[in-house]
């Protein structure tokens, strides 16, 4: 009995950390109004856009040039580029593409660049961007339209991957968390946010560990300080994914051994502050989200034991879909079909928060990375 009630927690945890919370979202959503927006004032707020950059020779110029032609007025939009370690390739394309400020730091990781970078920026609204991350034309009005909401204090716009034709399926998933932030804003504020493309009032920005990320623990501590972080679907960039599943688990990985610091230490798992609603999304969005590799191993290690005595059909069943799922995984590389891709998608990005906490554990915090390749 113990064992089965183990095996079906387990079990039910997965689900409804997968699929569960998605629907319990839209429930929700479709008995509630969403809250509106008041009208953006008629002069836009000056903007700092800063692209923090490390050996970005190859798209800095591009990136700084879609930056100047966004449909804003140049006079309240400052480009920055601030360059992690700064190489000549990404400091003389930056200078030559148009950037307004550029500033060479020694190597101490994105996170502290984009502090440095603020300390030097004249915007009332803080916009970030990856230099390999272009924005539609209309992107920055929509993304801060947001903010004429004095209770708005971070905003997180759309990241669309283009078809990057590899064994990749991050794209699949990278839909489906979409619609799960556009939900969460509705209700109450995201989860998360994605570096691609967000931005922040200056007067609530705060400063993190360098090995944190503003990706993770900027929408909840603008909770716990009394603010709402919103997701605004019309602001849309667009990246390529990394081309393949196994670069896809290194880059989930490094985020993952800079994401458990944040969970563990970083005020994640501290409810002061957050409201009912926002608690329950915290801990099924990421903590459960994290939780998956481990809850995967009991429910694997919890039917093998019930079919070792004789628990029944069922459980016997159970063990063989778990085996299929590992089994299309391994088999993928060989006989790359579109089930098989997806199936070693969820096996590797699944280990990968598992992966990022042992190297955590091992080696500590990661303040600054070498990029994986191919990777966005």
């Amino acid at each position: 009995m113990a064992l089965q009630v183990v095996f079906w927690v387990a079990v039910g945890l997965l689900v409804y950390a997968q699929v569960g919370y998605g629907v319990l979202l839209a429930g929700l959503a479709a008995l509630r109004r969403g809250r509106a927006l008041p009208p953006p004032p008629p002069d836009p707020p000056e903007v700092s856009l800063i692209v923090a950059a490390y050996r970005e020779g190859a798209v800095i110029a591009a990136k700084v040039a879609d930056a100047r032609a966004l449909d804003y007025p140049r006079d309240r939009l400052e480009v920055i580029v601030v360059c992690d370690g700064g190489d000549a390739a990404t400091v003389e394309g930056a200078r030559a593409a148009g950037a307004d400020l550029v500033l060479e730091l020694p190597r101490a990781g994105k996170t502290a660049a984009q502090d440095a970078a603020v300390r030097r920026a004249r915007g009332e609204v803080l916009a970030f961007s990856d230099a390999n991350a272009l924005w539609a034309p209309g992107a920055l009005r929509e993304l801060v339209a947001p903010f004429a909401d004095p209770g708005v204090g971070y905003v997180c716009g759309s990241l669309e991957l283009e078809d990057g034709g590899g064994s990749n399926q991050e794209g699949l998933y990278w839909r489906y968390e979409t619609a799960l932030r556009a939900l969460e804003s509705r209700l109450a504020s995201v989860t998360a946010g994605n570096g691609a493309i967000y931005a922040v009032r200056r007067d609530a920005y705060v400063e993190l560990d360098p090995a944190s990320s503003h990706d993770l623990a900027f929408p909840f501590t603008m909770v716990k300080r009394g603010l709402r972080a919103v997701f605004a679907p019309g602001a849309r960039a667009t990246e390529k994914p990394v081309p393949t599943v196994e670069g896809e688990f290194a880059r989930k990985r490094r985020i993952m051994r800079r994401g458990w610091p944040i969970v563990v230490h970083g005020g994640m798992l501290s409810p002061r502050g957050y409201g009912p609603l926002y608690a329950l999304m915290i801990v099924s969005h990421r903590v459960l989200r994290y939780a998956t590799p481990f809850l995967h191993v009991v429910a694997l290690a919890a039917n093998l034991a019930l079919v070792a005595t004789g628990g029944g059909w069922l459980y016997i069943a159970a063990l063989i879909l778990q085996a299929a799922l590992l089994a299309a995984a391994l088999l993928a590389p060989v006989l790359p079909l579109r089930p098989l891709l997806v199936a070693r998608y969820y096996v590797l990005t699944t280990a990968s928060p598992a992966a990022g906490l042992w190297d955590w554990l091992r080696r500590g915090p990661l303040p600054a990375w070498e990029p994986v390749e191919g990777a966005r």
